[in-house]
């Protein structure tokens, strides 16, 4: 078992949402609410657990601070298109920037990330890291979700 798996966000749904027309408001509406809330256990997953791990590292250190500017500049994109209505033209661009911004950040993490957590944690710190990030989806899998 891999300790990163409870890591990885769902680019289904990003895939699931970049089919949608401007017709389905609904369903923009429903899938992004989905998105936000993943992004937002990763987040807090990787910016609580993993990178503070990392960040005493000196070859972690600089991987892991483009890690929270990402966070952050998905955050702001993730904002406008929740705030934008499922119908606006712009709807569709705003989310081809997350979604390729998003799969540029897994794809460093699942490469170089966890390549260098591997090597400079030891296997006993990676279980602990693993076992805390598992347990952090499971309580927030299991929390009750507001529905707009």
């Amino acid at each position: 078992d891999d300790v990163f798996l409870a890591f990885q966000p769902q680019q289904s749904l990003l895939a699931q949402t970049a089919e949608t027309s401007e017709e389905d408001v609904d369903t923009r509406r429903a899938l992004i609410g989905r998105i936000a809330e993943e992004l937002t256990t990763h987040e807090v997953m990787a910016e609580k657990l993993l990178y503070p791990a990392l960040k005493s590292h000196s070859e972690a250190k600089d991987i892991v601070l483009e890690g929270y500017q990402e966070h952050h500049v998905a955050d702001l994109v993730m904002k406008e298109l929740q705030e934008l209505p499922p119908s606006d033209e712009r709807w569709g661009a705003k989310l081809k920037v997350l979604k390729e911004n998003l799969e540029h950040h897994i794809e460093e993490e699942e490469g170089d990330m966890f390549k260098t957590a591997r090597s400079i944690l030891s296997p006993q710190q990676l279980e602990e890291i693993g076992a805390k990030m598992q347990a952090m989806k499971e309580r927030v899998d299991r929390e009750p979700r507001e529905r707009t």
